[in-house]
């Protein structure tokens, strides 16, 4: 039965996998502790279990990305996954416990967190919908150590209209692209404007957006 499958594995961890501001390690433990991330307008509650995650890998995911939709947080397009695009997305894995990935979804989402997801679904069938929204629509895209990695998405990506990124927001991506991807900043910012949404950015503007301290590379090798 799905819901017995999901008792014993529950509240071990699992691997979420973060594709755009939450590369930044930064933006990222603004959901976790509550907030408000740098450049965004709007704090964040934080999770019930406020624990770091104990681990993190760089991934690489089959698939896109695209920009689009209009966030109240950073102002301009986001990314969003698109699971069927014939390309490769960089992310970061973080190994978080399974009531703080209802917590950072229901953050996304701007709910007040407090109720652990059932992710039996997600966990058989490598997707799963809890909702309408436009972080509501969870994909399986791999295990790390036997363990699923989750991510999510809007249930249809290529249906929204594309918007191009604001600056904080290409900033945050691009702090975390450099935090361990082996990318230099022209390398991370060529990524970034390769994708759908952000034909209104050059690589050298994006590039441009990273100054002193913002630059993970600026006080030597990423973590």
């Amino acid at each position: 039965m799905p819901g017995t499958a999901l008792r014993q594995w529950a509240p071990m961890s699992l691997w979420y996998a973060s594709y755009g501001s939450n590369l930044d390690h930064d933006r990222f433990a603004v959901y976790l502790r509550g907030g408000r991330a740098a450049g965004a307008t709007r704090d964040s509650p934080g999770c019930r279990d406020r624990t770091p995650p104990d681990q993190e890998r760089l991934l690489h995911m089959p698939g896109g990305l695209r920009f689009a939709w209009r966030s109240q947080t950073w102002g301009g397009g986001v990314a969003f996954y698109d699971p069927d695009a014939d390309r490769e997305v960089l992310a970061r894995a973080y190994r978080i416990t399974v009531g703080q990935l209802s917590d950072l979804t229901a953050q996304e989402m701007w709910r007040q967190p407090g109720r652990d997801l059932d992710l039996a679904e997600v966990l058989q069938t490598g997707r799963q919908s809890i909702g309408p929204g436009h972080y509501e629509t969870l994909h399986r895209v791999g295990t790390i150590d036997g363990s699923p990695v989750p991510t999510f998405t809007a249930p249809e990506p290529t249906d929204l209209s594309l918007n191009a990124p604001a600056p904080a927001y290409l900033r945050t991506m691009l702090r975390g692209l450099l935090q361990g991807h082996e990318l230099d900043v022209a390398a991370a910012a060529d990524y970034l404007t390769s994708w759908p949404g952000a034909e209104g950015w050059g690589a050298a503007e994006v590039g441009a957006l990273l100054t002193g301290t913002d630059n993970p590379l600026a006080n030597g090798p990423a973590r």
